[in-house]
């Protein structure tokens, strides 16, 4: 399942680029666990699980517990805790060896390329020694600067690795920096469940304010007075965004100003503010369906404009410059198109007026606004590119251009609008991120910072290309691969197969150096762009989702079947992963084609389909009906459970599995990985192994720290080269 995160391209956190309850009982330190000589196997009590089409045993039930607290569920925790330690061992110098090559790589002091915002360069570092970022800053132009003086010297704002101290899990989030560039305000989760507490600091001292507010989502504005923000809070309950208030800073949170509350579960809400400074931007949006409202920022309680009710199926998205609103829409447009309507005339949707038509074999992905010039991110091919253009100039419009096959450009942070530099994102599967500025006038392209990778990796070492699969219905399927150069297709190679493919979130191609170590051993390593995705544009999603779901996994398996017999990867080498969503494809392969994997990774995966959305109290359930149907309507509720990777386990043979799962989850709740492991060791006739790592001080990404979540990565990495009897 998924997290909406309204898009935040103006924010200080977006410089960073790489997903509420107290602390609970841990389980055991895992080094002091018992290594138990069998699997572990968890009791069966009978529970009816009811629904308005019958009701479904489900015997393993009782392991959820949403206090995180019952005995019973946490000692079953504790020996899949120890069945993992005991089952990983005999490969525990491999991952570890992993683990040093994967950091290795990682430089230990790095900042990120410094970004202009008003009379500042904001950039985050790290340190050497440290885990978390560091959120800095300097003047612009220093004083004494032009006569010869100091340059500027550095402002912290927020040093990640203090505010850590002492927790379990630390995540900073949002910071954003008041009009005046004096108050910083930030959220902080410290449980990994994505529940944040809202503070302010004084940026010149670097002391906190006394206000301090809980029981946030991941977004928030500053009005330009300095002294207001607008946050959105959290049902207690759901953990749904539903309720936008400001702060006045100064005044007790509970006279805090109720600026719009959801009424419908079905919506996501968050906040954010347009590139120009002028509007607060609320957005409420469910899968289908987006309406915005706009506050005038200059003004501390000013009133809410609606600015296009809502109507079903029509999604929007808007941004300001110089008296007008340019909107992308999908309105008459399933690739979306640009429009545009004067600031007088909002509130009407038959004011707008076309800017950018609808292209059926382009897909508008984003846009940015400077004064003098428009730019999109576009989608054709399956490919992300960026297109420039001076405002009512089409034909003087211009591509980025890239050498390689298959890449990704995408917009970076341009915190202002009165310039023409643009600053873009380029990556592949073999040119690390690279963060350029491009003169929109002149086209020369200026490199600011490419990740940096250490020890001996040479990007001409490596061959990234694109190839097209055939689906069981026809259908061409894109597939972005690499693999060391000079490895021969053969049909020999061990293949390591990623995909998501939910949520119209396309994966596209970008580099990840850990997976060196994976080509450095042989591996070809592919990213299946499957239907559920948006790499094709919006039909492309619209195939892989509710009716049209089970699209997903077949194209996944059809394109494991293109890659064997092209001769990428051998029959007997194949590995899978997905997480999330893309866990649930997993599940689902595993149920379909267990034969052709010789094993699969499904972390935080979401594979008791029915049961958690049969359930209105569970966080998100509410908001996925547009995405995997309503379990309440008689065709979803079977189609659903035709699928369902907990319900589909059979008895049979399923390949080599390791499963993982965050105690705090909110986005996919412990349980449902924890039964699904539960129901495969009581029905699985194989002897392969099947490990359930449990994170118990984090949520659905994982451990925090840059550092620590590494070690999730070389588990992983060792488990699979452990399958194939790699030993170094």
């Amino acid at each position: 399942m998924k997290n909406f995160a309204p898009l935040l391209k103006k924010s200080f956190a977006a410089a960073v680029v790489g997903l509420l309850l107290a602390p609970l009982p841990a389980l055991a330190a895992t080094p002091a666990l018992a290594a138990p000589a069998t699997a572990p196997v968890a009791a069966q009590k009978p529970h009816q699980v009811e629904s308005p089409h019958g009701t479904r045993s489900d015997p393993y039930y009782w392991l959820r517990d949403d206090t995180r607290k019952l005995p019973e569920m946490l000692a079953h925790l504790n020996a899949e805790a120890a069945y993992f330690q005991s089952e990983s061992k005999p490969y525990a110098a491999l991952t570890e060896k992993l683990y040093q090559e994967i950091v290795g790589r990682i430089p230990k002091d790095d900042n990120s390329a410094p970004y202009k915002k008003g009379n500042y360069r904001y950039y985050t570092k790290y340190v050497k020694g440290g885990e978390y970022p560091i959120y800095a800053r300097t003047l612009v132009t220093p004083a004494g600067a032009a006569k010869g003086g100091k340059v500027a010297r550095e402002q912290v704002l927020i040093d990640g690795n203090k505010e850590a101290r002492g927790k379990s899990y630390s995540e900073i989030s949002m910071p954003q920096i008041s009009a005046n560039e004096q108050l910083l305000a930030y959220l902080e989760d410290e449980s990994g469940r994505r529940q944040y507490t809202l503070k302010f600091r004084d940026a010149k001292t670097g002391k906190n304010l006394p206000d301090t507010l809980h029981g946030l989502s991941g977004s928030l504005a500053w009005a330009n007075d300095n002294k207001t923000i607008y946050y959105v809070e959290n049902d207690p309950a759901t953990l749904l965004s539903k309720r936008v208030k400001r702060h006045v800073l100064g005044t007790p949170v509970a006279q805090d100003e109720l600026v719009y509350e959801e009424p419908d579960n079905t919506f996501y809400v968050g906040v954010q503010k347009t590139g120009d400074d002028r509007f607060i931007v609320v957005t409420s949006a469910s899968t289908e369906t987006t309406e915005s409202r706009i506050l005038d920022a200059n003004v501390g309680n000013a009133e809410v404009q609606i600015f296009a009710p809502r109507i079903r199926n029509f999604k929007y998205s808007v941004e300001h410059t110089q008296s007008r609103w340019v909107i992308r829409t999908d309105w008459n447009a399933p690739n979306y198109r640009l429009m545009t309507v004067p600031d007088a005339l909002i509130g009407d949707r038959a004011r707008w007026q076309e800017l950018i038509p609808h292209n059926k074999d382009v897909f508008i992905e984003g846009f940015d606004l400077f004064r003098e010039f428009l730019v999109i991110n576009e989608r054709s091919d399956g490919l992300l590119r960026l297109r420039t253009m001076p405002w009512g100039a089409p034909q003087q419009s211009r591509f980025i251009q890239s050498d390689e096959p298959a890449y990704t450009t995408r917009l970076s942070i341009n915190a202002e609008q009165d310039t023409d530099e643009l600053r873009y994102n380029y990556t592949s599967l073999t040119t690390p991120m690279s963060e350029y500025s491009v003169n929109m006038k002149t086209g020369v392209r200026t490199l600011l910072k490419q990740q940096a990778v250490l020890g001996d990796f040479k990007s001409s070492n490596y061959v990234t290309e694109r190839t097209w699969a055939t689906s069981r219905d026809g259908t061409k399927l894109p597939v972005s691969l690499v693999y060391r150069k000079g490895l021969q297709r053969n049909g020999t190679a061990p293949l390591y197969q990623y995909a998501y493919g939910s949520y119209g979130a396309s994966s596209d191609p970008a580099f990840r150096s850990s997976v060196l170590s994976l080509l450095d051993r042989g591996f070809v390593y592919a990213i299946a762009h499957i239907r559920g995705g948006q790499e094709m544009g919006r039909s492309w999603y619209e195939s892989g989702k509710l009716l049209n779901k089970k699209n997903s996994f077949s194209d996944y398996i059809d394109i494991t079947d293109h890659l064997v017999k092209e001769g990428y990867g051998a029959k007997n080498k194949v590995f899978g992963m997905g997480g999330s969503a893309g866990g649930l494809l997993m599940g689902a392969v595993a149920n379909m084609a267990p034969e052709k994997y010789a094993g699969l990774i499904a972390h935080v995966p979401f594979v008791d389909v029915v049961t958690t959305m049969l359930d209105e109290s569970i966080p998100l359930t509410t908001n996925e009906f547009d995405e995997w149907g309503n379990p309440k309507e008689k065709a979803s509720y079977d189609y659903m459970l035709s699928y369902s990777p907990y319900d589909q386990v059979q008895r049979k043979a399923y390949p080599a599995m390791l499963v993982t799962t965050g105690l705090h989850d909110s986005q996919v709740q412990y349980y449902e990985p924890a039964k699904w492991v539960a129901k495969l060791r009581a029905h699985k006739t194989d002897k392969n192994p099947l490990l359930f790592k449990v994170n118990m001080e984090a949520g659905h990404g994982g451990k925090s720290g840059r550092f620590v979540r590494q070690r999730e990565t070389a588990d992983e990495y060792g488990f699979v080269l452990h399958q194939l009897g790699v030993l170094k």
